[in-house]
Parts: structure tokens; sequence; C-alpha cells
């Protein structure tokens, strides 16, 4: 099995554990004299089929990323990095979203705004990491379509 494959049934699996989640809820009680819509017992026994599949695969994902090195780097640590650069990123285009937001004045005795900062720069520079991160995902991706899930 490839890595993007686990990756997916991962994603699957956590849907289906949100859906049981739901229906679990759904059945826990029901008024006197009444049946539950689904057998609670059969959605615990699915749910836990479910979290031992899950907990099988995500330490094969974690073995796998951990061991598995594109360009010097480990997966783990290409996902760190993608992880940094997109809390990066967002952080620094609010920040420059707020010093872009200049008051328009409609005459000279108004109060002034201006930008702490030089907001073209920092907007090259977030160019510059946002080109990064679409390489480092790119890397990523391809790394999860070739590397087997150890």
């Amino acid at each position: 099995m490839k890595l993007a494959e686990a990756l997916q049934e991962r994603a699957d699996l956590n849907s289906r554990l949100e859906q049981l989640r739901y229906r679990l809820q759904a059945n826990a009680t029901v008024q006197e004299g009444e049946k539950p819509a689904e057998d609670p017992q059969q959605l615990l026994a699915e749910m836990k089929e479910c979290v031992e599949r899950l907990e099988e695969l995500m330490a094969r994902i974690n073995k796998t990323n951990g061991n598995t090195v594109v360009d010097g780097k480990t997966l783990t640590e290409l996902i760190a990095k993608k992880d940094a650069l997109t809390l990066e990123i967002s952080i620094m285009r609010d920040f420059l979203n707020a010093a872009s937001d200049l008051a328009a004045r409609a005459s000279r005795t108004e109060i002034k705004i201006l930008s702490t900062v030089d907001v073209r720069e920092l907007r090259r520079q977030v160019d510059d990491m946002s080109r990064e991160l679409r390489l480092t995902d790119n890397a990523l991706q391809q790394a999860n379509w070739t590397a087997e899930l150890l």
C-alpha cells in the first residue's frame, strides 16, 4: 500500500468515526417502551473496529514519515516545515491586510494613518514563502504516491 492510500483511508476512517459519534449520540437514549433506531452495541463495535484500524494506520504512517527521506529531509520534517510555513503565511497576510488598511482623509486636518512597515516588500516575502510552501507540498505529495507504507 502506498502512503497516499493510507492517508486517504485515515481520512475516511476519521469521517466514519464522526458519523458513528453522531449516530451513537442519537441512539444513546430512548423513551421508555421504545427501541433505538440503531443498535448501540453494534455501533460501539463498529466504532471500536474503526479506532483500532485508525491506530494501526497512524502508527504506520508516522513510521513511514519518519523513515522516508526526500532531498535530505524526512517526510516528518517536511510536514513540520509545511505546517510552519502555512501558519507564518497566514499571520503575515493578516498583518499585511491590517497594515494596508489606511483610512482615507477628507481634509488635511484629519489624522493621517500610516503603515508601520513596507507592505510591498513584506508581500514579496510572503509570495516567496508561498512559493516555498507549494514546492514543499509538491514534494510531500510526490513522496506520498511513491513511498510504500511501512
